[in-house]
């Protein structure tokens, strides 16, 4: 019966992956379309109202109307909505919000999933990422076998209780469609376990227990910490000892380069792929359609509207954006966002950058605020992730997690960057570790190669490694465990390192 359901789904994903090659031939006509039934829509909202979509005909008017905003500036419009006041951003009463984390500060964003945000975004995209799934793998068989989720939880919004907020994950399997259900694993109530910790562990003895799962989801730190229950609960070497079918880990949320060699030691074999997934709080944004190729296919008839914002305007007073028809390849852009949830010309704090034009693919390359320019480098995430895989395959060590901040200059010494890692596996000569790091970095960033030419404008970086759960004790401590919490990689200041630092009682 089983094959029967999965051949009939083939089908079902081969009708919908022409689809998406009509639009893929269209990019520009599809973002108008998307455009313009955004503003048409919410006309009549007291957004659209305040900035007279009624006029609006080009998507020049448009920029002219409707100012770049970030969190702060629509905080107010989707507390009322929060409060059940309807017509704010969006038609519509809406009682769903995706809390996002982003980083480990105390504030939690709170973003709006109207139905159609919900179903022509969050769920479309979880259908194109199997179809395209399904296009590269002709074995494939989600619904021949079983499926693990992990995700977030719910919980009703104390002023108004008829709101709900949670992860997006979260919301999306309480909104699964009934055709997936029996196919997934653990039950709804346990994949909506609050206590981070519990769940963990039941879906640690649920997953030790059915052999038959083909498929997991989730953020890369936190499935690790789920595979290395099950080893221990089972006894097993790796993960295919204890799921042989296995065949896709989807992920996103964080980078996987530092992860892929772990993976890889779970799932040694090459029947088993791994396809990134840019699934945010404000959208699903991207999938990999490629499993062998770097980048995400731009999904561009799902409720958003993209505008990028290139690096160079970043901290103009005035910024200016580009649309999709003036992107290029190889150049940091911020991502600029108008949804159907009712967010516009919003700054997620994402950055890409564009590996293919034809079709539109995009790599995540950090955030906007998760990056060091303290002495001129501009080093990104994606810069200190890659040296740090580099690094790691050279010197046989493995990482669990890590962070960096600048060390300015004091007292006549020469600044620098300071690395806090966690090690899975330690490296035999930490000393040589760093070297090599610090020499992987310069040959991935020559702004960072030139402060660092002959030791004259930085020092070589710094690197402390922590002991077993330092990251994880942290987050622990923060209420920020599991979900889509993570550690921010990089910042422009020491508040997260020295924070870190103290609370593991380390000297500054």
């Amino acid at each position: 019966m089983r094959k029967m359901v999965n051949q009939l789904f083939r089908r079902f994903y081969a009708w919908r992956y022409q689809r998406m090659q009509e639009v893929l031939q269209h990019p520009f006509s599809a973002q108008q379309t998307q455009w313009q039934n955004l503003v048409l829509k919410a006309k009549d909202t007291e957004w659209g109202r305040r900035h007279q979509f009624r006029k609006i005909k080009t998507q020049h008017d448009f920029r002219q109307a409707t100012p770049l905003c970030d969190y702060e500036d629509l905080k107010p419009y989707i507390l009322r909505m929060m409060l059940g006041e309807p017509h704010v951003l969006w038609p519509g009463r809406i009682k769903w919000f995706s809390k996002s984390s982003g980083t480990t500060s105390a504030k939690s964003k709170f973003i709006p999933v109207s139905p159609e945000n919900l179903r022509r975004c969050h769920i479309r995209g979880t259908w194109d990422t199997m179809t395209l799934f399904y296009h590269q793998r002709p074995d494939a068989r989600q619904f021949d076998g079983k499926t693990m989720l992990m995700g977030g939880s719910l919980s009703r919004f104390e002023p108004c209780p008829s709101t709900i907020v949670g992860d997006v994950s979260a919301i999306m399997i309480d909104h699964m469609p009934w055709a997936g259900r029996p196919f997934f694993i653990p039950n709804r109530e346990t994949a909506l376990l609050p206590e981070w910790e519990q769940k963990l562990e039941l879906h640690a003895q649920t997953g030790a227990r059915e052999k038959d799962i083909v498929m997991i989801g989730g953020v890369p730190t936190w499935t690790v910490v789920l595979f290395r229950r099950i080893l221990e609960i089972t006894g097993k070497n790796h993960m295919l000892e204890v799921w042989p079918n296995f065949q896709l880990y989807t992920h996103g949320g964080v980078s996987f380069i530092p992860y892929r060699q772990q993976f890889r030691e779970f799932f040694p074999s090459d029947t088993v792929n791994f396809q990134e997934v840019y699934n945010a709080s404000e959208g699903f944004f991207a999938v990999q359609d490629e499993l062998q190729g770097e980048g995400m296919l731009l999904l561009l008839n799902n409720g958003i509207f993209y505008e990028f914002l290139p690096m160079t305007e970043w901290e103009n007073p005035n910024p200016q954006t580009v649309s999709l028809a003036e992107v290029e390849t190889g150049k940091n852009y911020a991502i600029v966002i108008s949804t159907n949830g009712g967010l516009w010309r919003y700054l997620p704090g994402d950055t890409v950058m564009f590996t293919s034009l034809q079709p539109f693919r995009i790599k995540v390359t950090g955030r906007t605020k998760q990056y060091i320019n303290a002495f001129g480098e501009e080093v990104m995430v994606e810069n200190t992730d890659q040296a740090l895989a580099q690094t790691c395959l050279m010197m046989q060590a493995t990482v669990k997690e890590y962070t960096v901040a600048p060390v300015y200059f004091q007292s006549g010494k020469r600044g620098g960057h300071e690395w806090l890692i966690e090690f899975e596996k330690s490296p035999a000569d930490m000393g040589a570790f760093a070297l090599e790091l610090d020499k992987n970095l310069q040959q991935l960033n020559s702004d960072y190669e030139a402060k660092r030419y002959k030791d004259m404008a930085l020092a070589p970086l710094k690197l402390r490694a922590l002991p077993q759960g330092s990251f994880l004790n942290w987050l622990k401590a923060k209420g920020k465990l599991g979900g889509q919490h993570k550690v921010p990689r990089l910042a422009n200041h020491r508040t997260y390192i020295e924070d870190i630092l103290d609370f593991i009682g380390e000297p500054v």
